[in-house]
């Protein structure tokens, strides 16, 4: 991408169409990276038959990471599902490829996947720079789409995702299952969503050993020596939307998470699990914190993430979420603070509140129930991005070592102009966010 002339040839930033034939596609073979595709044997005697209703078919589009496990074989004597596979390693495509068996393809370029009218969904697993781009145009051109965690790299992305799933009608799941263990007529759940809580909500601890973050497994390294490409891998498509960098094994590979280009570190990595059930047990899905504090050495490096000690996230209500990663400082001072004690005028309240509804989208087989009957799943772009916007808010506080105070209506911080350049980073042209 990046306006080189291979970008051009592939065609088009979001939005556009530059559409063309399968076929076409076939007879530019070589042409560039838009026109590079693998194609399975046995696949070219035809333009591919669409499976029965009742079959979902689908792509899934980077496949070295915890989506791998959705590239499944089609089976001889039944009708297909796997119709396309997608990633900037060649040998790692053709691996897939291999596996899926006819009449699936495979592809480098995402946007010759989305342009099959024959696919119903999209499994998006690539590093999650490119999470909010595919997962909108995935929906632009009408599929329904399981992307992985975390939901996006910044604010403004989780919010086009959500917009653009309202505006083309598209069923979305983030790829995790903490509130799937929130029982329906969960106690705390019930408290919060009922809103006797104003002021005083609990203080929730998120420490080790029960919590993880990965702190320094997912830090980044200060100084990168430029490399050569390795043959076979499309390394400006990898980078996309985010800025140039020359070429590192450690930025392009599972240990990209270290890198604020393209994603947050252990936090975004591990929080989206963690804080899933959280959200939804203490009724946060539609709002996000008011008061959000870190301790972290500083100043922080610009481009690889770093250490960090406790993140406090503090809503409107007094509910405080306190991340404590173990791997430097000390713990966070804040006292905890359980739920208060209810009035029996508040307990009638409560005992008002209804259930949670059935929940959709626990796994690949949920999802696609969902997908059927075309209901939200429980995990949706709009808490989803709530959920995203935990982690994001977090480590804006890392970065910028201060305390910020945020508008969740309007999703901006309050006399902040340094924290909101973090909310909505600008992309590398072309490519940008819908408007």
């Amino acid at each position: 991408m990046g306006g080189s002339s291979r970008a051009r040839a592939g065609g088009c930033a979001v939005g556009s169409s530059a559409k063309q034939s399968r076929r076409q596609w076939l007879v530019r073979a070589g042409a560039g990276l838009g026109a590079f595709r693998i194609v399975s044997r046995g696949a070219l005697g035809g333009e591919g038959r669409r499976a029965p209703s009742d079959v979902l078919t689908r792509a899934t589009i980077g496949i070295g990471g915890a989506l791998a496990g959705t590239v499944r074989p089609n089976e001889p004597g039944k009708p297909p599902f796997m119709l396309a596979v997608c990633d900037v390693n060649e040998s790692r495509l053709q691996a897939a490829l291999n596996k899926a068996g006819s009449p699936c393809e495979g592809y480098v370029d995402f946007r010759r996947v989305l342009d099959r009218k024959d696919i119903d969904v999209v499994y998006v697993g690539t590093p999650p720079h490119w999470h909010a781009l595919i997962s909108i145009m995935a929906m632009q051109a009408g599929k329904d789409v399981l992307c992985e965690k975390p939901m996006t790299r910044f604010i403004a992305e989780g919010r086009a995702v959500a917009e653009t799933a309202r505006r083309y009608r598209r069923i979305f799941q983030i790829g995790t299952y903490g509130r799937f263990g929130v029982a329906a007529n969960d106690r705390t759940y019930k408290i919060m969503a009922s809103g006797v809580i104003k002021d005083n909500g609990p203080v929730v601890r998120f420490s080790p050993p029960q919590y993880n973050w990965k702190v320094k497994m997912w830090s980044g390294r200060t100084h990168l020596e430029p490399q050569p490409v390795p043959k076979g891998f499309h390394y400006d498509m990898w980078l996309g939307p985010s800025p140039f960098k020359p070429y590192h094994p450690h930025r392009a590979s599972g240990s990209f998470r270290g890198y604020w280009d393209y994603d947050g570190g252990g936090l975004a990595d591990m929080g989206q699990h963690y804080l899933d059930g959280p959200q939804c047990r203490y009724a946060k899905d539609h709002t996000s914190p008011v008061e959000i504090e870190a301790s972290a050495p500083q100043p922080q490096h610009p481009d690889a993430v770093q250490l960090w000690g406790w993140v406090s996230l503090k809503y409107a209500d007094g509910t405080t979420f306190v991340f404590e990663s173990g791997e430097w400082g000390g713990p966070c001072p804040i006292e905890d603070r359980g739920l208060p004690t209810l009035t029996p005028e508040q307990e009638k309240v409560v005992a008002a509140v209804p259930d949670m509804p059935r929940k959709y989208g626990a796994g690949e087989g949920s999802f696609e129930e969902a997908v059927r009957l075309r209901v939200q799943c429980a995990g949706n772009a709009d808490v989803s991005h709530r959920c995203a916007t935990l982690l994001h808010l977090a480590n804006i506080a890392i970065r910028l070592g201060r305390k910020l105070h945020y508008d969740p209506d309007k999703e901006q911080f309050i006399g902040d102009d340094e924290a909101n350049r973090l909310v909505n980073v600008p992309m590398r042209a072309p490519w940008h966010l819908p408007v």
